[in-house]
């Protein structure tokens, strides 16, 4: 656990769920009371508590701390990976673009992410004011509190912007990267194949499944 305050903690959810928006989160954490706080309440990895736990820490952390979202639609998401075609590269633009909008917030120097890629892909992504701030990448990076509230955040908004999507389409749209060819199929039977765009992560091998017969 880092006593190094501020510091920023971001994490993403929807990265390995075919259907659903990507979302980044991102946490500063300004001093050991906020740290402290989120401890107290439980703040964990997201993926240890269930969607009802998530969701009321999401608005503990909402209201204590500095935070910033970055939700990537499934439309959106698609036009970028046709343009970058590197989940990596989409992935470290929408953390900089966390962490840039942070900063505008208050000053920080460090940034904690969970390591999905090189360094530098972040760095890379980062603009003029993001310039001055470490990027450390680390495994299973959850262990910090200041990641483990953005994962509970982008899991919070994840959830909810799926739930909203299968509202208009008008069926269960599933988590995960299984059990997905048979609501899919039904999907497309029912809206035809577009409706995949505005959904679902198209290069996803599932999507050529999904069409196939």
């Amino acid at each position: 656990m880092s006593e190094h305050f501020p510091r920023i903690g971001t994490d993403e959810a929807g990265k390995g769920d075919y259907f659903g928006y990507l979302v980044v989160a991102g946490v500063m954490l300004r001093s050991n009371d906020e740290q402290e706080l989120l401890l107290q309440a439980g703040v964990a990895d997201s993926k240890r508590l269930s969607d009802g736990r998530v969701n009321q820490l999401a608005d503990l952390i909402t209201a204590s701390c500095l935070q910033e979202i970055v939700m990537i639609s499934p439309a959106m998401y698609n036009e970028l990976y046709r343009k970058c075609a590197n989940l990596n590269r989409l992935s470290a633009w929408a953390h900089g673009r966390v962490i840039e909008n942070l900063l505008a917030k208050h000053p920080c120097d460090l940034a904690i992410i969970d390591q999905f890629g090189s360094e530098q892909v972040v760095l890379d992504a980062l603009q003029r004011r993001g310039r001055r701030i470490e990027i450390q990448q680390r495994p299973r990076a959850e262990a910090d509190v200041a990641v483990a509230a953005a994962s509970i955040l982008a899991r919070s908004v994840f959830v909810k912007t799926l739930e909203r999507l299968s509202k208009q389409v008008g069926m269960t749209l599933p988590k995960g990267a299984t059990h997905i060819i048979e609501p899919g199929k039904k999907l497309v039977a029912a809206k035809g194949p577009k409706i995949l765009e505005s959904v679902a992560k198209l290069h996803f091998r599932s999507t050529d499944q999904i069409l196939k017969g």
